[in-house]
């Protein structure tokens, strides 16, 4: 009976490990993504080039302005 309440230990203790890891996992991930966007001031240029606009500051910084607060309304509701 030892043995098999050792082995169920171990199960538990690997199966909350596993838990445990991914969360903090997905939380750090979060986090990187909040303080360093993916997508940037020269990435946004980019893209509005290809789109055939023609990119001025201020449409960019609205644009960009947009994007970190659809961001931070996406993580509040989480």
């Amino acid at each position: 009976m030892n043995l098999g309440l050792a082995i169920l230990l171990i199960i538990v203790a690997l199966a909350g490990g596993v838990a445990l890891g991914m969360f903090i996992a997905r939380k750090q991930v979060e986090k990187m993504i909040a303080d360093k966007p993916i997508l940037d001031e020269n990435a946004l240029r980019v893209m509005m080039t290809q789109m055939g606009q023609k990119p001025s500051e201020a449409k960019v910084q609205q644009a960009y302005r947009q994007i970190k607060a659809q961001q931070k309304q996406a993580a509040k509701k989480k």
